[in-house]
């Protein structure tokens, strides 16, 4: 099939993508949701906004057009089942989609990273279906360990752009995956902490991977503190500049 990946710039929906290459679907092109100008992180329950001021380095870096949307709406329907409702963040995902099939009306998949989050693919799944679209999550329900491994094993390089979780700080941000991944281990054993973030433990930007052409360098950034929380305070880092180099 003809595919859209979803992107956030996490390593979630890049590996995700790979895994629909592999297994024969062509990407067509690329779909973003980022927040409202000025701001950097939202209380989101279906989108990754930290780092999204990289994300339009994506379009070069992947070599596919790039099709951005802005998110409007809030959670308004947080129940276990979802049905099309005014103001919700999930309708700015419908906005896009059908935005991008009248550009490319001979898409026929969506590329999604969920791995455990039945909220989020329970919406992205109803946004397909009124759209006559097949959803592929190829990640789902994966083990997050072993998926984790895969994904660094794979050539996938992404850093920690958000630490939300007791045992990681600011010191933790900027790491790669494989850097990460000790620590990640370590705290999933002592706290039951997500090694994929799954439970909002971090957030992370692919600087690179195999589907990319050119190669994304963070050149300035900033640690932000986002909440000062005694146990697990968020820090997350801000990306001012950022280049494409040739791989």
């Amino acid at each position: 099939m003809k595919v859209v990946g979803l992107v956030s710039g996490g390593k979630d929906s890049c590996f995700n993508l790979m895994k629909c290459v592999e297994d024969g679907h062509e990407i067509t092109c690329l779909g973003n949701l980022y927040p409202s100008e000025g701001l950097q992180e939202i209380d989101s329950y279906m989108y990754q906004s930290v780092g999204h001021d990289g994300v339009k380095y994506y379009a070069e870096a992947f070599g596919l057009p790039l099709y951005r949307q802005e998110i409007t709406g809030k959670p308004v329907n947080v129940g276990s089942d979802y049905d099309a409702t005014q103001e919700d963040e999930v309708e700015d995902l419908f906005l896009l989609l059908e935005r991008i099939l009248k550009e490319h009306p001979d898409v026929e998949g969506v590329s999604a990273g969920a791995i455990l989050s039945s909220y989020q693919k329970v919406r992205v799944e109803h946004v397909c279906a009124r759209l006559g679209l097949k959803p592929l999550c190829y990640l789902w329900e994966r083990d997050q360990q072993e998926l984790l491994g895969e994904m660094i094993a794979s050539g996938v390089e992404a850093v920690l752009i958000k630490v939300a979780a007791m045992g990681l700080s600011a010191e933790h941000l900027g790491l790669t995956l494989a850097q990460a991944q000790p620590s990640l281990e370590k705290l999933s054993d002592a706290y039951g902490v997500h090694v994929c973030g799954e439970g909002g433990e971090y957030e992370s930007f692919v600087v690179d991977c195999p589907l990319f052409k050119k190669r994304i360098s963070i050149d300035e950034s900033e640690v932000v503190l986002h909440s000062k929380d005694p146990f697990a305070p968020v820090y997350y880092l801000k990306l001012n500049k950022l280049s494409l180099h040739e791989k």
